[in-house]
């Protein structure tokens, strides 16, 4: 009996131990969050910023983050994805098509192009981020109504412009937008939709910034009722959904960039070369499921080569970096997004993505991988 209860008391022992370190795990990833910003932040520093009526697509408190880099003349402003909302079923869908709270944010902004390694060129920048729980590319202003199955009242706020329109605002207190010489707007899927819908509403900020880049990471999809969308279910304003003519949002949005900005910005557009989460959102857009095929990877590939032709054709100068990374075997699909992650790795003519953004910043814009485009899977 004493060696029974001494066997026990190791297991329990044990399942303990692997509590704590479930905890500490949870706690430094998905459950992690930055000390809320008050008097002056430190340089280095990640902090959340919480205006008072921010609001997550359920309701839920939002924030923003920030890091006062050692540059603090060089920004950038960086847009979270995590999925979207396009019809109002995709709305009421919630978390199957979008991320709809904060969990789990303020951990992504350590990686990728947020973070300290000494091979990220952006390491020392000081950045505004911009995390997503709207489910409207960032866009909206809007609040989605409707009866669930239970008779209950409930309420989608697609409120990503007023939450981003905010922060931007508090930041003003930390840095002087004035004083900004080089400006990078950028963002990871969601987010890099967003970034094509917004950088003109970001450079506004920034008057007297000459140096300005805007670089797209894995953000296409076709479908011809974005205008209705961004109208009608996420209520953008009418600067961002007057560009939106036809079925190509990204290509609307940089399109309208350059033809109002010229040669003031750098547009950059990158992607793997048969994304692995695009395609499923294509998917549903084409046929109602949400699935990855080797049909699905076929048809992204064609619809991202016309992508960049139309690119190349409409925008003088754009760059473009186009990469193939993680390919399954089963369907040929590749990884979807680049900036938050694997940033630095050195995946196409021996340049990362964060080489070929620096080299845009510095003045010289390049294309990779293109070659891509044409491969056979």
């Amino acid at each position: 009996m004493k060696k029974f209860a001494k066997i026990l008391g190791i297991i329990f022992a044990i399942l303990i131990v692997i509590g704590i370190g479930i905890f500490m795990l949870l706690n430094k990833t998905i459950f992690m969050k930055h000390p809320e910003l008050s008097g002056n932040p430190e340089t280095g520093k990640w902090y959340d910023i919480t205006p008072q009526d921010a609001k997550s697509s359920d309701g839920s408190s939002w924030h923003g983050l920030f890091n006062l880099g050692k540059d603090k003349n060089k920004v950038v402003v960086y847009f979270f994805g995590g999925g979207v909302s396009i019809t109002p079923e995709t709305s009421e869908g919630g978390s199957k098509f979008y991320a709809t709270n904060m969990t789990a944010q303020d951990f992504v902004a350590l990686g990728g192009i947020g973070s300290d390694a000494e091979e990220n060129p952006f390491k020392d920048w000081t950045k505004i981020v911009v995390p997503y729980a709207s489910g409207d590319f960032h866009a909206g202003t809007g609040e989605y109504r409707y009866t669930d199955e239970n008779g209950k009242e409930k309420v989608i706020y697609h409120n990503g412009y007023n939450n981003y329109s905010q922060l931007m605002n508090k930041v003003k207190k930390y840095i002087s937008y004035d004083d900004v010489e080089s400006l990078l707007v950028t963002g990871f899927s969601a987010g890099g939709f967003a970034t094509s819908l917004l950088a003109d509403d970001v450079i506004n900020y920034f008057p007297n910034t000459e140096n300005i880049t805007v670089a797209v990471d894995s953000s296409l999809l076709i479908y011809k009722d974005w205008h209705k969308t961004a109208t009608e279910l996420w209520k953008s304003p009418a600067e961002i959904s007057d560009r939106l003519t036809g079925n190509n949002i990204v290509l609307d949005s940089l399109v309208a960039l350059h033809e109002k900005r010229g040669n003031q910005v750098k547009i950059l557009f990158d992607c793997s070369v048969r994304d692995d989460t695009l395609q499923q959102y294509q998917g549903y857009i084409d046929n109602g499921k949400m699935e990855q095929s080797k049909d699905n990877s076929d048809k992204f590939q064609i619809a991202l080569k016309q992508m960049v032709k139309d690119l190349q054709d409409k925008i003088d100068g754009v760059g473009i970096y186009i990469w193939e990374y993680g390919t399954h075997d089963d369907w040929n699909g590749t990884q979807h997004t680049i900036i938050s992650s694997n940033f630095v790795e050195k995946l196409e003519n021996d340049k990362s993505v964060a080489d070929w953004m620096i080299d845009a910043v510095n003045g010289e814009v390049k294309n990779y991988g293109l070659g891509l485009l044409d491969k056979e899977f």
